[in-house]
């Protein structure tokens, strides 16, 4: 009978495995491309850089200004009071006088240093658009790890729950088996420390769920309810080098790097530049009355002005020192970027390939362990094997499946790593249903500076009260 028992509990362990676990809330079933949508939907990282992209754009802007004239007003209101004695004559020297007076400055030449300024701020623009990429894919890994982690950690615990219940039968069949003086007791202390174990580590399977549930919730933006089984693979390159080949013009950590790369250089020439002469137009005009009296002025200027730095205490010559050593930095930069993406690559590539090798192993494993633990159950009906050896037989079967659910979680992970790897996991390039966040909207609205007041600048206000901003 004891055996009878043991066979309807294996059935549960073959089928109890993809079981979601018991009590877990009764949602529709979410799969792969709900959790990665909730990702880039609920993303405080991504909301988080795309206001540095915007506050990078809004950097091309105050370049630009350099170029532009600036116009400015003054109004001051001056109250004088007193006397004065002259040959003993008294007189009252109280006075109020208005001013109001306009200024304009207007750079026309300055060796090319503002020109260079704004090409470096439009590198960076695009380094940091690259950046944001980088920041996407980042968060549609930690999704995918997160949903296969809660498959894996309730497969876990499904299993752990059917090896409970399996002990649990296999120690009333040795205490049944006990009382008729079939076997000793130490077989049913086997079975009772077996069962304890076998509770732990239910418990401990159970405690990795939660923290799984946790980190989904923090990497999508909602508890996981019903789970569905990862979708195919996503397609993968013929070999190392062809993935190698894509990651070295997409991966936007490359990308990134190569324009750091331009806008050093560019600040390098603007250094320069700023040693060379520069040339600017000034106005001004003025109006000034006094109340109470006849006096009032009314005056006017516009000049033209060259000018040249030539020694500012070592400024100028340290200034492009320092630009010479970042420029070096971020081309030693790119050079370690491109190679770590490369090894990256390598890495995921070679993950992969161990990942489909462990399933086809454990596959293999499960086939010989089921086939064993069969053979070790039916030799002990015969009484040739212990309630050790069944036990043993059984935790063999259950190792095996616990490392193909682990097989089965690191492959999906391994590909959309290698994904990463390449530059290639993003909501464009996966086709995720949501609205693919337009770099360029904001930055086309303020490249050409516009004014505050100004129709493009009343549509920029419009845009930031859309993006709960203003």
């Amino acid at each position: 009978m004891h055996f009878s028992r043991l066979r309807t509990g294996l059935t549960s362990l073959v089928f109890g495995a993809a079981v979601a676990v018991a009590g877990a809330p009764a949602l529709l079933a979410d799969n792969l491309a709900d959790a990665l949508v909730g990702a880039y939907n609920t993303s405080g990282l991504l909301e988080q850089n795309r206001a540095v992209l915007r506050a990078a754009d809004e950097d091309v802007a105050i370049a630009v200004s350099a170029l532009r004239p600036v116009l400015s007003w003054q109004a001051g209101l001056e109250r004088n009071f007193g006397e004065s004695r002259i040959q003993g004559r008294i007189s009252d020297n109280n006075s109020t006088q208005a001013s109001l007076a306009l200024s304009l400055e207007l750079l026309l030449f300055d060796s090319g240093a503002s020109r260079f300024n704004i090409q470096s701020t439009k590198e960076t623009v695009l380094a940091t658009r690259a950046g944001l990429v980088s920041i996407e894919q980042a968060i549609l890994q930690r999704a995918v790890d997160a949903y296969m982690t809660v498959i894996r950690e309730s497969e876990f615990v499904a299993l752990r729950q059917n090896n409970v219940r399996l002990i649990t039968q296999e120690l009333r069949a040795a205490q049944d088996r006990f009382e008729v003086g079939e076997v000793t007791r130490t077989d049913v202390a086997l079975a009772e420390s077996r069962l304890a174990e076998a509770r732990s580590n239910l418990a401990t399977a159970q405690g990795n769920l939660v923290n799984a549930q946790e980190e989904y919730l923090n990497a999508v933006g909602r508890r996981p309810g019903r789970l569905s089984p990862p979708p195919s693979l996503p397609a993968r390159p013929a070999s190392i080098d062809a993935a190698k080949a894509v990651a070295v013009r997409t991966h936007p950590d490359i990308k990134q790097a190569q324009h750091q790369v331009a806008a050093a250089e560019l600040l390098v020439l603007q250094a320069e530049a700023s040693m060379g002469p520069s040339v600017s137009l000034r106005g001004s005009y003025a109006l000034s009355e006094t109340f109470n009296s006849s006096d009032n002025s009314d005056i006017g200027s516009l000049s033209l002005e060259l000018s040249q730095p030539i020694y500012q205490g070592g400024r100028l010559a340290a200034s492009l020192r320092r630009a010479m050593a970042n420029r070096d930095n971020t081309r030693a930069n790119l050079l370690e970027i491109q190679e770590r993406v490369t090894q990256e690559v390598t890495g995921a590539f070679v993950r992969l390939d161990v990942a489909q090798a462990n399933i086809q192993a454990t596959d293999r494993q499960i086939r010989a362990a089921d086939v064993a633990f069969r053979g070790v159950r039916e030799e002990a009906t015969l009484g040739a094997r212990t309630t050790l050896d069944v036990l043993d037989a059984e935790q063999e079967l259950l190792d095996a499946r616990a490392a193909r659910i682990s097989a089965q979680a690191d492959l999906y992970s391994a590909a959309y790593q290698l994904l990463a790897a390449q530059g290639l996991l993003t909501a464009q390039n996966l086709r995720l249903a949501v609205k693919i966040y337009d770099p360029t909207e904001y930055y086309n609205l303020v490249k050409d500076a516009p004014a505050y007041r100004s129709q493009r600048g009343q549509k920029l206000d419009r845009v930031l009260r859309a993006l709960n901003k203003d």
